[in-house]
């Protein structure tokens, strides 16, 4: 196995994030949506948000490193990836992420083992309220 299982609970320590408007708006240019949410603060205010909305999938750009998981990137395959939301991600929220390895696991495949990482990311505002949680598997080959 690629990843020892005695990494399953370990956790990153929090990283803080500070989401802004550029980053979204480019997040949004990236994946092709145009969504007047994402780009048009003005019509997001008038929508009832406090500035620009992040799309579902924006989490992804929010790194939060595990020191005690280590892999070479070309290795790497997605998975799977899935978000839960309390509220939506806005400009100007400052989000305290963590991760958090929940199972690591070997199947094979047509090319040999495989090992597949499960991790969740918990973000919340500083407040300590959950804002969103995303869980990600990826497969290292």
């Amino acid at each position: 196995m690629l990843i020892d299982r005695s990494v399953i609970g370990s956790a990153s320590e929090p990283q803080v994030h500070e989401i802004e408007k550029g980053a979204i708006r480019a997040f949004a240019q990236a994946i092709g949506d145009d969504n007047p949410l994402y780009h048009d603060e003005e019509f997001a205010k008038r929508h009832g948000y406090a500035s620009l909305v992040a799309p579902p999938t924006f989490p992804t750009t929010l790194r939060v490193p595990n020191p005690r998981v280590k892999f070479e990137l070309s290795r790497v395959l997605h998975g799977e990836q899935e978000y839960a939301y309390e509220r939506p991600i806005v400009a100007g929220d400052v989000l305290r992420c963590v991760s958090k390895v929940i199972d690591v696991y070997e199947r094979k495949g047509k090319l040999g083992a495989m090992t597949f990482l499960v991790t969740e990311v918990r973000g919340e505002d500083l407040d300590g309220r959950l804002v969103f949680r995303g869980k990600s598997t990826i497969i290292l080959r």
